[in-house]
């Protein structure tokens, strides 16, 4: 069995609250699940209402379905209106590489938190310049 994670920043510079957020990321993730059966959720910057990070995961028995239905989610997500797709990280994993991760005490893997922050930082940097 194979994992395939995405996890990926998207930018909504129109955004004027994070009720309006919250509307584009709901909107997105019940798209998202219901189009390609995949979990999603909202992984980093929720209090920031012009950036979302998102974490998308999947399971299949190959490799390269998983990264045909990563790269049609990335596809998808680059044409949304009213918002644009900023920095993503893609992999594709054999199940027993993902059971050796290490985990914070709080259960999540290591890598987890300190790749969505780093990402989350780059993102909050990102539109402070804008």
């Amino acid at each position: 069995m194979f994992v395939g994670i995405l996890q990926f920043e998207l930018l909504m510079r129109d955004s004027q609250s994070l009720k309006d957020k919250r509307r584009v990321v709901q909107s997105l993730k019940n798209k998202l699940h219901r189009e390609h059966q995949v979990s999603v959720a909202e992984v980093a910057a929720q209090e920031h209402h012009k950036v979302a990070v998102l974490g998308v995961a999947l399971t299949s028995a190959s490799a390269p379905r998983c990264g045909v239905v990563l790269d049609a989610i990335v596809k998808k997500i680059s044409a949304l209106p009213g918002a644009r797709l900023g920095e993503y990280q893609r992999s594709v994993s054999p199940i027993e590489e993902l059971a050796l991760t290490e985990l914070e005490a709080d259960g999540t893997p290591t890598w987890q938190h300190e790749e969505a922050q780093s990402l989350a930082d780059r993102m909050l940097a990102e539109g402070a310049e804008e």
